[in-house]
């Protein structure tokens, strides 16, 4: 009885946005968009980096925060990879860096870039890193959404340069994003 009841409610709630006009159907959408993601990272196999990262939709962007420990003092690349698929020993599984335009790797500030660059994190003596920025190009919902998709911590320093990689070398942690409160 409930699944029929369910059924004839989404079929009622189906048939009443059929006659709403296209601002009130986007005025929906706007607010069943979402606004958060959390990523919470993993050592991959002989790592053992830890730690979160958040995603916050704001007026400019997504707000990107991470707090990762147990890292070697220095820089490591940071990635957005293409697939939420972190099962692979070696993170390999997660695909490559997340890049629905085609574009080259650069920075996260450049107008050309993969959607998935965020550059380099930086560890500091005690393996400690923190990251808060804006990224412009990063979306948590539509057809280039981040949300689904993997977050890669490198071993090593991105250059910023090397495609399509940045050579930051192996993976030393992963997470998938999720959709957060």
């Amino acid at each position: 009885m409930k699944r029929v009841t369910f059924v004839i409610a989404v079929a009622a709630i189906l048939a009443g946005t059929q006659s709403l006009t296209a601002q009130e159907k986007h005025e929906m959408h706007l607010k069943a968009s979402i606004n958060h993601a959390i990523a919470v990272i993993v050592p991959t196999k002989g790592n053992s980096v830890r730690g979160t990262v958040t995603f916050e939709a704001v007026e400019r962007g997504v707000r990107v925060v991470a707090d990762l420990t147990r890292l070697t003092p220095g820089k490591h690349g940071f990635h957005v990879h293409e697939f939420g698929d972190i099962s692979s020993d070696d993170g390999s599984s997660a695909g490559g860096h997340f890049n629905p335009m085609g574009m080259v790797h650069s920075m996260p500030m450049s107008d050309k870039r993969h959607a998935g660059d965020m550059g380099n994190i930086e560890a500091d003596e005690h393996g400690i890193a923190h990251l808060d920025y804006v990224d412009p190009a990063m979306k948590l919902d539509g057809d280039y959404s981040i949300v689904g998709r993997a977050v890669i911590v490198h071993e090593k320093e991105d250059d910023l340069k090397t495609q399509p990689t940045g050579n930051a070398g192996p993976r030393i942690g992963c997470g998938v994003i999720g959709i957060a409160k």
